[in-house]
């Protein structure tokens, strides 16, 4: 590991920032890469070489990949289910990122290429009844992803597959499931589901008013992954033999009104449910199959959700009580002055 340099594209987001933690932890030589000020990066790490490059642009990709023997490719715009369903063609121009990347790496020499894809990827005609059978890797074809950013993921695995064959990179694909945890988006319209469901609720407990907006039904149903089992499973399939996409999630389901249940459960509330039937909501039953990754690696994600969403539960409402300090104080000084 110390002998080798890996870059993590996207190293100033939610997963990329925690790979790139555990990586320094390993005591890696780690390159990390986002778009974003670093003022701006969920995790900025001093022990990192850390650069600010729009990796859309294939100069940038060179000179991120440079003297790099490992790629971990987390680097997307991307969100939670609003975010993806209102921009579409924002989500299709991660392709860019994703086909430079690969360039880069091949006239590099780079030795793996780890490219970070997404359930979305996944026909959503399997996908239309809440008490889902659980997905196969095998199901993302005949291809019918979610629109937009489903597309770019599929799109993006097939890039890798014949990169590989043609140029013989060494590419390994995991398809990431509901990724959860601290030091994750939380509010702004990119959050998902858990983050969004736990800030609800703080502000219903904060605010007095118990009463909790639910997009859709309730009723769809989701599996929801620990972010330390997502950066375990991520390293295993990078080092390991698969070349084939493997899906990387927890087979824990759940309905989003079960998630709200254990949300308030934790909270020591019990809210009002009103449902948003407009709001964005995603197909209705998705969960990971994990018959395939317990075939090669003799592992699956099992971090229990309720451990996972108290963990997240207790940091976003350290981050909720924080802000509202602030702002109460940025009041009063503005009184006073």
């Amino acid at each position: 590991m110390a002998s080798q340099k890996i870059v993590v594209c996207g190293g100033g987001g939610f997963i990329g920032g925690h790979l790139v933690a555990d990586l320094l932890r390993q005591g890696a030589d780690v390159r990390s890469v986002d778009v974003k000020p670093f003022d701006e990066w969920y995790h900025f790490l001093p022990g990192a070489e850390n650069l600010q490059l729009d990796l859309r642009g294939k100069e940038n990709c060179e000179r991120a990949v440079a003297d790099c023997d490992l790629v971990y490719n987390l680097a997307a715009d991307m969100g939670g289910m609003g975010f993806i369903e209102n921009n579409k063609a924002l989500c299709m121009l991660s392709v860019l990122v994703n086909t430079h990347m690969l360039m880069a790496a091949k006239d590099a020499g780079t030795k793996r290429f780890f490219y970070a894809s997404s359930a979305c990827v996944y026909a959503a005609d399997k996908q239309t009844d809440p008490n889902v059978t659980a997905l196969k890797e095998e199901d993302a074809y005949p291809a019918q992803p979610e629109d937009g950013y489903g597309w770019e993921k599929l799109f993006s695995e097939r890039m890798c597959r014949h990169f590989s064959e043609d140029y013989g990179v060494t590419t390994r694909i995991a398809r990431y499931h509901n990724v959860y945890g601290p030091l994750g988006t939380w509010d702004g319209g990119r959050e998902k589901a858990p983050a969004a469901i736990c800030r609800k609720v703080i502000e219903a407990k904060l605010s007095g008013n118990h009463e909790i907006e639910v997009w859709g039904d309730g009723h769809q149903t989701r599996s929801f992954m620990w972010i330390d089992d997502c950066v375990k499973g991520t390293q295993m399939i990078m080092k390991g033999d698969c070349a084939d996409p493997l899906n990387l999630g927890s087979s824990e389901l759940v309905s989003i009104n079960q998630l709200v249940d254990i949300v308030e459960d934790i909270a020591g509330v019990k809210l009002k449910r009103r449902y948003n039937l407009s709001a964005p909501k995603g197909v209705n039953g998705r969960n990971s199959d994990n018959s395939f990754i317990q075939k090669i690696y003799k592992w699956e994600p099992s971090t229990r959700l309720r451990d996972g969403l108290e963990r997240t539960y207790a940091w976003i409402h350290d981050q909720m009580v924080s802000q509202a300090r602030e702002e109460t104080q940025m009041v009063a000084g503005h009184a006073v002055s």
